[in-house]
């Protein structure tokens, strides 16, 4: 084990992270430069796939469809927020501080921790989101998550760990979140709707004499 910051680094961990920035420092220039923006362009990619499923689905007129779409963007939140909180915890320092080259130019400064991956996180919980939403979009956002969070490592910036972990609970806080908190305010969707049904319409005034 390699002791960064204050958190032990599994060894497999470490030889593959060393593995995987050899094959990028050696990789074709365009090669370098798709994968230090790939990241940013998938996630921005899913969150605009995300949008686009949860406003069809709030054109439904189904209260399960609805409050699905009023949710997942909120649990996606809250995933990234449960990384941050991690992170603090684990204070796990980049890999990026002891390696001579990296793609992505410069490594975080000290106290932006490495552990779990916050772009990881967001790009599982994203597709995750997607898919309880639209099963049939959802298997384009899954491969797309994976290979954002691997593109972490190929550029030098996190440990594969760091990455897995990252999706795992992205995946996580959306997977289980989402359906529950959906279910409640389906139930209160179609609580108002039967309400509004059940209210008489008001008539217009007859003509005075």
């Amino acid at each position: 084990m390699t002791q960064t910051g204050t958190t032990d680094i599994p060894d497999i961990s470490e030889e593959w992270y060393r593995d995987v920035v050899d094959v990028a420092d050696s990789a074709p220039a365009p090669v370098q430069w798709f994968a230090v923006h790939f990241t940013e362009g998938v996630i921005l990619l899913l969150g605009l796939m995300l949008v686009a499923v949860a406003l069809f689905r709030l054109r439904r007129a189904d209260p399960w469809g609805r409050a699905l779409a009023l949710v997942a963007p909120a649990t996606v939140v809250l995933a990234y927020g449960c990384s941050e909180v991690l992170k603090s915890l684990v204070d796990e320092d980049r890999p990026c501080r002891g390696a001579a080259t990296i793609l992505a130019g410069q490594c975080p400064p000290v106290g932006d921790w490495s552990f779990p991956s916050n772009h990881a996180t967001i790009a599982g919980a994203l597709a995750t989101a997607v898919l309880l939403l639209s099963p049939r979009w959802g298997l384009l956002a899954a491969p797309l998550a994976l290979l954002a969070a691997l593109s972490r490592v190929f550029v030098g910036v996190h440990y594969p760990h760091d990455v897995l972990a990252g999706l795992l609970l992205g995946v996580a806080v959306t997977l289980l979140l989402t359906p529950l908190a959906a279910r409640v305010l389906a139930e209160t969707l179609r609580r108002r709707s039967a309400t509004a049904l059940r209210e008489p319409v008001p008539t217009a005034p007859g003509p005075r004499h």
